[in-house]
């Protein structure tokens, strides 16, 4: 299975000078993320600083959110997803990572993952408006990215100020290329989700 994965994705080639193969398989967000509710019980996770983990298995790929609260103001915590630069320092699996262009409130970043010490490449054009507590995503079409699909956001909705004390929401939809097992779709899902708030939460409480 795993030699089966790692034929599958050295297959894709990813090339900035190559548009990707389609224009958007999943809808983009337009403006603010739609509202996820949470259960009381789910809530109350949360304040007890449990993290609360939501999937779903979508044919070749899989749309999940996770939530957890974070001791810092959305400022702290936006200065630590924005800093993509460090992301190989403070994100496992991530082998490298840089902003190529930035246009208003676009950011345009290339990514470059190595789990199972495979490559992954891919682009994204993220939309950020942390004014209104919220950064979306897609792949960036104009690059051909090894993966087929990503949409996603993040949202920070402050708590409390003294001490100051935020609610981060993390969403991703990501579509594989070809056949991938379904333990890999499971760990590349599941870990990017848990993965994503736990390293912003040590990196924005830590400094």
């Amino acid at each position: 299975m795993l030699a089966a994965l790692v034929l599958t994705l050295a297959a894709f080639a990813a090339d900035p000078a190559v548009p990707h193969e389609h224009q958007g398989v999943v809808a983009a967000y337009k403006g603010a993320p739609p509202a996820v509710p949470l259960a009381a019980e789910e809530a109350a996770k949360l304040t007890s600083g449990e993290m609360v983990l939501k999937q779903v298995k979508t044919g070749n790929g899989g749309h999940g959110v996770v939530f957890m609260d974070i001791n810092a103001t959305p400022t702290t915590i936006w200065n630590r997803i924005v800093n993509y630069a460090m992301y190989p320092t403070w994100v496992d699996n991530v082998a490298a990572c840089e902003v190529y262009r930035k246009d208003g409130a676009s950011i345009y970043t290339r990514f470059v993952l190595d789990p199972m010490g495979m490559s992954v490449e891919y682009f994204i054009k993220h939309t950020y408006n942390p004014t209104a507590g919220w950064l979306t995503w897609t792949l960036d079409y104009g690059r051909l990215s090894d993966l087929d699909e990503s949409v996603g956001y993040w949202r920070i909705t402050p708590l409390t100020t003294d001490p100051p004390r935020s609610r981060l929401e993390y969403s991703v939809d990501i579509r594989f290329k070809g056949w991938i097992p379904g333990f890999a779709q499971d760990m590349i899902a599941k870990q990017g989700l848990t993965n994503a708030v736990t390293w912003v939460k040590k990196q924005s409480e830590g400094g």
